[in-house]
Formats: C-alpha cells, structure tokens, sequence
C-alpha cells in the first residue's frame, strides 16, 4: 500500500503495527511520497526492495521489533545512510537513548502530535539531501576510502580528451567481484565490506602511476582506466591481484578465494567516439566474463576488432 502524491517527493516508510497510527501519521505528513508497513520483516522487504529517504519506525511490534530492524538497516549498505526516526509509546530517557545509540537520528513518543512530526520530519528530509549532494560531489567513496564513480567519470572525460589530443591508446575495465552475493549471504555485511575495502585496497596498490585511476563503480563492481594497449597484461595483473588475498570464498564455484570477473577495452579515441558507449561496450565485455564462469577477462581492441579471453593459467 503506498501513496504517491508528487512523483518527485521525498520517499518515507512509516512501520507501525496499529494501522490507526499510521493513518495518523498519514494525515500529519501531506505531500511526500509514503509507503507502509506493518511489521519488521514487510519494512525490511521494502527497504531492500527501493531504498527510502527516511523511516519512521515503532519500536515494539510482534515478531521483528523496531531495534531488530534499525540494526539490520544499518548492517546493510543499502540502507545504512537511510535516517530512522523512531516513533514509540516508550518514553523513559534509557529508551530514548538506546534507540539513539542504535543510529537512530530522532525520537518521537506517542500520542503523535502532527505538528511535532511534521517539523522533524521536515528537518531530516532535509539534512539528507544536503548529506545527499555532498556525497555526489565528494571524490572518494565512504567505504574503501578510493575514488568514486563519479571522480572515474570525470577522470575518463579528462584522459578521453588527453587522448584524442595526443594519439595514444586508452584502456579501460570494469571489474565485478563474483558471486558476491553469496559471500554476503555466507559471511555476513561486515566481512563483506572488509573484502571490497581490500579488494579496493588491492586495485589501488596495484594502479598507482600517475595517469591511471582505480575506483569504485557500484556496490560489487570497480572501474580502472590507464594509457596504453596492454589489456591482457592488466587484466592478468588484475586477477592476480585479487586473487594473492587470499579470501575464503566457500561459496563460489570459480575459485576457493574471492575472484573477479573483467571486462576490458582498448580504444584509440577519435572525433566520432563517446566515452560512455566505451564504458557499455566494457559492461557487456563484463557480463560475457561472468557468463563464462568468473575468475577471468574478456578483452577487446577496438582498434583492430580483435579480442580474447584471459585466464590465469594462461
């Protein structure tokens, strides 16, 4: 059950057991884009599912209770920035501060107050979009601490352009960790973020010259960008490079580690020729990589049409 009013509003979930509360809730918050549940296990549904801009959370509900779900959304990287405003009949000040301790960012007692709602609603909405717009203009990404997609796109523009001026080969890669899903299921969030981070770590270490960039280009995925035509050479030293960590992957079917898969051009840039159809043409490079069982590259040349697969045996 959703409404919404302004396709461009802020998205809310309010999660409260008493369907009389949320329609209260309902009518205190005119003009956003609001979404509901009632119980923990549906709100987590939907937070995976699409997201939310903020959450309005009942603490005491029957099975999943509010503390449950705050410590699963902050334990997911999907959700762990979405603020959470707890909306509770609990009124005692530890109440109060175990929730906050919790990454809660409010605490509203019951009976609801409309205007009190509205007010702090309004300010955490608020307080996320600027955290929104600072994150899209910041360099580097939260997690690994290397530089974001966005820094990669522009430092593509600006080595596409350095290229068409001076004649020389571009190559570029995406990289997706396999099967990484299943290393979350398996191992958990946290050692699920500690294997991006080394395997950012790993990229970064190994692509450190001047001119190239390595970066994170999505949740399981990094971007590497470099002069020169050497493709099946970096993409080996790539391979190598993630797979000398040595992380314990049970539940691959590519390797006992944690492997990647790569997809990787090479281009000589020219009047006609747009970045971004370089960077769809290394997507559809990845997916062939994947579809081939992981743990390996697919490569291209765009100069001369010719490509390969690189394998580490090879």
């Amino acid at each position: 059950m959703t409404s919404s009013p302004d396709p461009v509003a802020p998205r809310v979930l309010l999660v409260d057991d008493e369907p009389a509360n949320i329609q209260v809730l309902i009518e205190a918050l005119p003009g956003l884009d609001l979404s509901f549940a009632t119980d923990g296990a549906r709100a987590l549904e939907l937070c995976i599912a699409d997201p939310f801009d903020l959450i309005l959370l009942d603490v005491v509900m029957p099975g999943i209770g509010g503390h449950e779900v705050l410590r699963w959304l902050k334990s997911e990287p999907r959700t762990q920035n979405v603020p959470v405003i707890f909306v509770t009949t609990m009124a005692e000040t530890e109440d109060e501060e175990r929730g906050l301790s919790l990454g809660a960012v409010d605490y509203i007692t019951k009976p609801i107050r409309p205007p009190i709602v509205r007010a702090r609603v309004h300010t955490q909405l608020e307080l996320k979009r600027q955290r929104d717009l600072l994150a899209e203009y910041m360099p580097l990404d939260a997690l690994t601490g290397t530089p974001n997609r966005r820094r990669f796109e522009q430092e593509l523009e600006r080595a596409w352009g350095r290229a068409k001026r001076v004649g020389r080969a571009l190559t570029l890669a995406l990289i997706e960790v396999d099967h990484f899903e299943r290393y979350v299921d398996h191992y958990g969030h946290s050692p699920a973020d500690e294997c991006l981070v080394r395997v950012a770590q790993a990229l970064d270490h190994a692509f450190n010259r001047g001119g190239d960039c390595a970066a994170r280009h999505g949740p399981s995925q990094f971007a590497l960008l470099f002069e020169g035509s050497d493709g099946p050479t970096q993409a080996r030293r790539v391979l190598r490079a993630i797979g000398a960590l040595e992380i314990p992957h049970v539940r691959s079917p590519s390797s006992l580690f944690v492997s990647a898969s790569i997809g990787i051009l090479t281009v000589a840039v020219a009047a006609d020729q747009e970045a971004a159809d370089c960077l769809v043409q290394a997507a559809a490079l990845l997916q062939t990589a994947v579809a081939g069982g992981g743990n390996r590259a697919e490569y291209l040349d765009l100069r001369s049409g010719e490509g390969c697969s690189v394998l580490l045996e090879d």
